[in-house]
């Protein structure tokens, strides 16, 4: 059994005296490996000089960060956490350098997330406001699915998200984030004009499951929602006839007569199709539930982009609250 390692009473300052980048790197390759060989010779090390190397790293921090046994080395439950605070230190070790080449010009650069109906309807604004600062703020936007979006920021890829999002994706985590709520968005079931469904008066989620579909990918937000009013009306889900991550996209497809679709109002309120009559909203009762869109970020230390991010949405810098 792997001994226990009192923790040092000088932390934080004896880890700071003891650790290196090379050591976060080290045990990003113990974990990747699962071995101690495997990790040596990726590393191009001898086991020994490993073995010696992660022993220290664990008297460093003050208890084992792997487990011991004859398939190999697992993280413990404080490893992960130091496994993952590696991860992101080594992302951000990155993000510096990239930060200081551009510095010239560029002194800041922000990455932000963003599922696409939100990066597309309400973000340039707030983009806009932050490129046209002086000296103007570099911006990286990622538009991504929202389970990827929160995966790039516990990596530490991101600085922040402005997303909607279900508070389960977060549940082994949520202590490790700041939410503040920004504003509530409607979900519409859309079909074309031609479709008799969008002169019904009324039309409920059983004959909406006699319809050809035009969904989310499998655990997008927007199709887990559709699955749950499904499955609160006790009707099967159907199975859509395209998939697709974009809900502009779906738009056209559902105004090619292809199917009907459930995209946020937002994505709805300046597209041709629906000021042209070329696509109309369904009438459904009950109606898809509202989801929150919120500015997530880490919490911990503060970060000086996460505020300008703050000041682009009009948001005071302490203002943050768990949703």
């Amino acid at each position: 059994m792997h001994a226990v390692i009192e923790p040092d009473p000088l932390l934080p300052d004896h880890l700071i005296s003891r650790l290196r980048f090379r050591h976060l790197r080290l045990l990003m390759q113990v974990q990747s490996k699962g071995s101690l060989r495997a990790a040596a010779q990726a590393l191009n090390l001898t086991q020994p000089a490993l073995s010696k190397a992660l022993t220290e790293i664990e008297s460093a921090f003050g208890f084992a960060l792997f487990a011991r046994s004859a398939r190999g080395l697992t993280p413990t439950k404080q490893g992960e956490v130091v496994l993952r605070g590696a991860a992101r230190l080594l992302e951000e070790l990155t993000h510096l350098r990239a930060e200081a080449v551009t510095a010239e010009r560029f002194p800041v650069t922000i990455r932000i997330g963003a599922p696409p109906f939100v990066a597309q309807t309400y973000l340039p604004e707030v983009i806009a406001a932050l490129v046209r600062q002086q000296p103007p703020v570099r911006v990286r936007l990622l538009e991504e699915r929202v389970p990827a979006l929160i995966e790039a920021l516990q990596r530490g890829e991101l600085d922040a998200l402005v997303t909607t999002f279900p508070l389960q994706m977060l549940d082994a985590d949520i202590n490790a984030f700041k939410y503040v709520r920004l504003f509530e968005v409607q979900f519409a079931v859309i079909a074309s004009s031609d479709n008799p469904l969008v002169r019904s008066p009324r039309v409920d989620w059983t004959r909406l499951a006699q319809q050809p579909w035009v969904m989310p990918p499998e655990g997008a937000m927007g199709r887990k929602l559709l699955e749950e009013c499904f499955t609160h009306a006790g009707v099967p889900v159907p199975l859509p006839i395209i998939e697709s991550t974009s809900p502009t996209t779906s738009v056209q497809f559902v105004a090619a007569g292809l199917g009907v679709g459930i995209v946020p109002d937002l994505a709805l309120l300046q597209h041709t199709h629906v000021q042209a009559g070329v696509i109309r909203p369904v009438r459904v009762v009950p109606e898809p539930p509202s989801s929150v869109v919120a500015l997530i970020y880490r919490e911990g230390a503060i970060n000086p982009r996460v505020d300008l991010l703050k000041r682009a949405l009009s948001l005071p810098g302490d203002h943050s609250a768990v949703i």
